[in-house]
């Protein structure tokens, strides 16, 4: 990212804040419904220091990774079976459209029959939610592999598997990592909706949750959110760094087009 994009989204987060600040500052709303930024930030400042709020914080990425990680265990191997094999992909399409507008927040009540702790509830929906945009991006990102490239690779007597390794997977692979990424921020959405309606023992939903006990102190529960929404920041700049040390040549050529 170019120091001139930075600023831009520093500029652009700046006058967000401002507005929220005049807004709750001119008295347009209540201030108990809508607390104004300075405040919010203020607290969100004290949860970066508060021990019973970082262990939450790391409840949350731990299911959050583990449930992401079992969603790219599953569903790269097997958008590489089912783009591979013409006969598997046709059969399985109607399945994954079928079964990938199902929301994860409906299996709710179905996960927690079926597992017995909350964390595996957890993860058990951040797998479903983050399984098919995974799927999807590897099953399109093989079928849209250079069919010259395969072509010329066979036609030096290589096998299909060596077609796959040497043309296929690496062709697809920046593709896949956009898949994963777009999955992380729908895990952390899938599992703080979760731990909203499950509950449990740690978790940023879980502490959402006990903001509104007593009374309810909005100002706490929109600083909880605001470091909700900086994990996601943190996770999608990470992956983007990673996609750009791992594919060079891809993100080289991506912005040479833009």
């Amino acid at each position: 990212m170019t120091p001139r994009r930075i600023l831009l989204g520093a500029a652009g987060a700046v006058v967000v804040v401002g507005v929220l600040e005049a807004v709750s500052r001119s008295g347009l709303v209540d201030e108990t419904s809508l607390p104004p930024a300075s405040t919010v930030l203020k607290e969100a400042g004290k949860l970066a220091v508060d021990r019973e709020f970082l262990v939450d914080v790391g409840a949350t990425v731990r299911e959050w990774l583990l449930g992401l990680l079992l969603a790219v265990l599953a569903a790269v191997p097997l958008g590489v079976l089912l783009g591979s094999v013409p006969l598997l992909g046709t059969a399985s399409r109607a399945l994954v459209e079928l079964c990938r507008p199902v929301p994860s927040v409906a299996l709710i009540p179905l996960a927690t029959l079926l597992f017995s702790s909350p964390a595996q509830t957890n993860m058990s929906l951040i797998f479903y939610a983050c399984l098919w945009p995974i799927l999807v991006n590897t099953l399109y990102a093989l079928r849209d592999v250079d069919p010259v490239a395969k072509d010329t690779l066979r036609a030096f007597g290589s096998s299909t598997p060596a077609v796959l390794w040497r043309v296929s997977l690496p062709s697809a692979a920046p593709f896949i990592a956009t898949g994963v990424r777009i999955a992380a921020s729908v895990a952390l959405v899938v599992l703080i909706s979760t731990e909203l309606l499950v509950g449990g023992d740690n978790g940023i939903g879980i502490y959402l949750t006990e903001t509104q006990q007593g009374g309810g102190r909005t100002d706490l529960m929109l600083a909880g959110a605001c470091w909700a929404g900086v994990l996601g920041l943190l996770a999608n700049t990470a992956l983007i760094a990673l996609e750009r040390v791992a594919f060079r040549w891809h993100a080289a050529r991506v912005e040479g087009i833009a």
